[in-house]
């Protein structure tokens, strides 16, 4: 089943920026960002164990028209985000009468801290920590080990997966 939408999930470190940016490059697609629209929107404030879900669906909300029209118009979508609310999930695709598929990132805990370490905007070790716990309380999609792999290996295998 070719998709009309694609969700990138998975923990801080994991690579799903790099990763989806490549994928819709390959796709001819669109990209967006979960995370630049929190931040955009104001609404990337931590409560308690992480950002409420309320949140994560004003930023569907947000993005739902230009979603729906992208979408319509034939051009693939590919969405990142921890998205470890699985109702965000839930809402998206409820809200989406479009095909899609949902990949799970997954690597160590040590490689995300790692990965974080190495990258331009460090969020450090105990945001790693926390997000890691948050997205790993659920399996969400077809899970891909990213682990030893590089970003063009993971996206090379996602490609595989949706052809």
């Amino acid at each position: 089943m070719k998709p009309d939408y694609i969700i990138i999930r998975g923990p801080l470190g994991i690579g799903k920026t790099t990763i989806a940016e490549k994928l819709a490059k390959k796709l001819k697609g669109e990209y967006i960002s979960i995370d630049l629209v929190l931040e955009k929107l104001e609404l990337d404030h931590i409560e308690g164990r992480g950002i409420p879900v309320r949140n994560f669906l004003k930023v569907n909300e947000n993005i739902m028209p230009k979603l729906k029209e992208t979408l319509s118009s034939g051009k693939l979508v590919v969405i990142d985000g921890n998205f470890y609310h699985k109702e965000q999930i839930e809402d998206l695709i409820k809200k989406l009468n479009f095909k899609h598929y949902v990949f799970n990132l997954k690597a160590s805990l040590e490689t995300c801290i790692k990965r974080d370490d190495n990258r331009k905007k460090v969020y450090g070790e105990q945001a790693v920590k926390d997000v890691y716990k948050l997205v790993s309380t659920f399996d969400y999609g077809v899970s891909i080990n990213t682990e030893n792999k590089t970003e063009n290996e993971v996206v090379d295998e996602i490609l595989r997966r949706i052809k």
